[in-house]
């Protein structure tokens, strides 16, 4: 809520990149609103938590375009950067604020659509064939059509693109030092986006790992629910805490290390505390 209320209250901010920022927030509000939801459910009602009911079908459907909007999101950012960087050079091509806003609205269309599959009928509410084990009623053919592609999206892309940024200020930074000019300026970027990608990584492997780990199980597994109460459920709340603790860590990194957004939180709020004063005298 901070990251997209000081964008919003900023002019300045209003860039393509940061439009893409405020909506990495706001997918990261969505999943930890859905996820409260389904917390909610578990505490008042464990048991269809556990062994499927219908009521939890519209809080998992919606989880789970939140977690794609999420991961497009992430997906979009790296492109954009790698863009802006290779690019920079040319000026036949450059990312607009429209070109944000498509991507964004593309961004949603496909979350929505892959993510309410189960809604528009592809679930196991009337059968118990290929019925998931830790996500029922979803069925394990849809989690895994939904898991490995996006995982492979999720991983690969921003490889490629981060990796590409990297090599590209590094090729301007010899010949800039052939041509014996300063190289500070590329050193420093090319060290930010070699520490920023590995905290991505890491945060990507850490959050979403385990989940996959989990469909992997649950369409390998032919025990009964019962039989795996309560380890397998205790590691499927622990892979929904991560994704949680993701929505938290990709405002550290994406958007509050950053000087700018500090700067002009940091004046919003003298903003505010200056009216304040005003409105008392």
């Amino acid at each position: 809520c901070t990251v997209i209320f000081t964008r919003m209250a900023t002019k300045d901010l209003h860039k393509p990149i940061s439009i893409l920022f405020c909506n990495l927030a706001f997918s990261d509000l969505f999943t930890s609103f859905s996820g409260f939801w389904i917390s909610t459910l578990f505490i008042t009602n464990p048991d269809i938590t556990i062994f499927g009911s219908k009521d939890m079908l519209a809080p998992y459907a919606l989880y789970t375009v939140s977690i794609l909007s999420t991961i497009y999101n992430l997906v979009s950012i790296g492109i954009e950067r790698y863009l802006a960087v290779a690019k920079s050079m040319r000026t036949r091509f450059r990312v607009a604020r429209n070109h944000s806003i498509a991507v964004v609205f593309i961004n949603w269309v496909l979350a929505f659509f892959f993510g309410c599959l189960p809604l528009m009928g592809w679930n196991c509410l009337r059968t118990e064939k290929n019925l998931s084990v830790l996500y029922s009623p979803f069925c394990v053919n849809y989690l895994i059509f939904i898991t490995i592609p996006n995982v492979v999206v999720a991983f690969i892309i921003p490889l490629f693109t981060y990796l590409r940024i990297i090599m590209i200020l590094r090729k301007r930074k010899l010949r800039m030092k052939a041509c014996g000019q300063a190289t500070g300026t590329y050193k420093s970027a090319e060290i930010q986006v070699a520490r920023t990608s590995i905290f991505i990584w890491l945060l990507a492997l850490i959050s979403y790992a385990p989940f996959f780990a989990g469909v992997i199980f649950d369409a390998t597994n032919h025990q009964c629910p019962i039989d795996l109460y309560p380890g397998v459920y205790i590691f499927r709340n622990c892979t929904a805490m991560l994704i949680t603790m993701n929505c938290l860590g990709n405002p550290i990194i994406y958007t509050l290390k950053a000087k700018t957004l500090g700067a002009k939180l940091k004046a919003l709020k003298c903003l505010s505390t200056s009216r304040v004063r005003a409105c008392t005298i």
